[in-house]
């Protein structure tokens, strides 16, 4: 152990890295991969959006923002999220522009959680969820979904870990890495458990651009549910602006306050340029977003049919644009079998349990790369399951 290393502080050393980095550390180095691992659009930012950030250069625009972003930024999200999402929210007060949504996420952790606070995190989910909580203080409890309920939480199943210590529960629907969507129904039962036992329910709702069956429902439009709702999205998944690092957060004012202050603290305000590109996808960019998401439909029908013809058992997601088919079948665990595919058939996938134990037995695959791309990757599994 380095000298140095003795001056981190615990929890630091504590924290395990993410698992989805170290297999594209390992597939960095090999030609002729193909990656289904990188949770990113495949789609360059529309032109228009580019060219609005270029624009507010061009004119000096480079100057801070306003710490909660500029307002007309801010008034542009709550006419989207009352014109997509059927919920209103105030610009000046209950709106935050943030470094992308996972500094939304790691500021609300910080504004509510003190020490011991419990949150509820169902799994599978997003990497870094159960770290900020304890980054926060808080103390992560993780409820497992199943994939015989498609991967869907029970309200039962919620009730079972909630203690006097509960503070809130993190979901995000659709789902990262399952894309299980929860229904308007399903959301409300959650809503009723939510409210008589009074939690906070922090709402990732990155992918809510990207469903394909069903409407979206945005669960701070369920009845009861503003007051007790933060809401976290972004401009990186709907958008294709995961570069640009641009998110937002809407909440009950006394909360937004309150993350503003840590934001203003640490960050300051999002990048001005970016802002700009934001305001203008707002605007001016909904045909691009309907063209992403039609694209995305084919290539998860044609990814879910080649995952189960070849016994990957897989179910159907409703929304953004992974897959998470069972590999139960080849005996192998998630790492054996993400990494033996990409020594033997050049294709990166990311191992299940990177996104908590219940994703044990399963793979992350995306299909945001081409047609071709997906198409070439389902013969290389194929080819690799049938050698096994």
């Amino acid at each position: 152990m380095s000298q140095t290393t003795t001056y981190l502080a615990k929890h630091v050393k504590e924290l395990k890295p993410s698992g989805i980095r170290r297999f594209f550390d390992l597939a960095a180095g090999m030609k002729g991969v193909i990656s289904l691992g990188v949770g990113e659009p495949d789609f360059v930012t529309s032109w228009n959006l580019r060219e609005a950030a270029i624009t507010s250069l061009e004119q000096g625009y480079t100057s801070y923002t306003a710490n909660a972003g500029l307002i007309e930024l801010r008034e542009e999200i709550a006419g989207y999220m009352q014109k997509q999402f059927s919920v209103s929210y105030h610009p000046e007060s209950e709106i935050i522009v943030t470094v992308g949504a996972s500094q939304a996420i790691d500021i609300a952790f910080r504004a509510i959680l003190n020490p011991g606070d419990e949150v509820i995190i169902v799994e599978p989910c997003f990497v870094s969820y159960a770290p900020l909580v304890t980054m926060a203080g808080g103390v992560p409890i993780h409820v497992q979904t199943l994939k015989e309920n498609d991967f869907k939480i029970l309200p039962s199943q919620l009730e079972e870990v909630i203690t006097e210590r509960t503070k809130a529960i993190m979901l995000c629907s659709p789902n990262n890495p399952t894309g299980t969507m929860l229904n308007k129904a399903e959301l409300e039962k959650i809503a009723e458990l939510a409210v008589r036992h009074d939690l906070l329910v922090l709402s990732d709702e990155i992918y809510a651009e990207l469903v394909y069956d069903e409407p979206y429902t945005s669960l701070a439009s369920i009845e009861g549910m503003r007051e007790r709702t933060i809401l976290l999205n972004g401009f990186s998944k709907g958008f294709a602006m995961t570069g640009w690092r641009l998110g937002f957060v809407c909440a009950p004012e006394d909360i937004t306050q309150g993350m503003l202050k840590i934001h203003q603290y640490a960050i300051m305000c999002a990048s001005t340029m970016a802002q700009y590109a934001g305001l203008e996808g707002l605007k001016n960019g909904r045909e691009n977003v309907e063209e992403m998401r039609k694209s995305y439909r084919q290539r998860r029908n044609f990814i879910v049919q080649s995952l189960n013809d070849m016994g990957l058992t897989c179910h159907n997601p409703g929304g953004a644009f992974y897959a998470f088919p069972s590999i139960e079948s080849t005996g192998l665990t998630s790492e054996e079998f993400a990494e033996q595919l990409l020594k033997a058939e050049k294709v990166a996938v990311v191992p299940g349990n990177a996104f908590g134990g219940s994703g044990e037995g399963h793979i992350r695959c995306s299909y945001a790369t081409s047609l071709a791309q997906l198409q070439e990757a389902m013969k290389r599994i194929k080819r690799f399951i049938e050698n096994l």
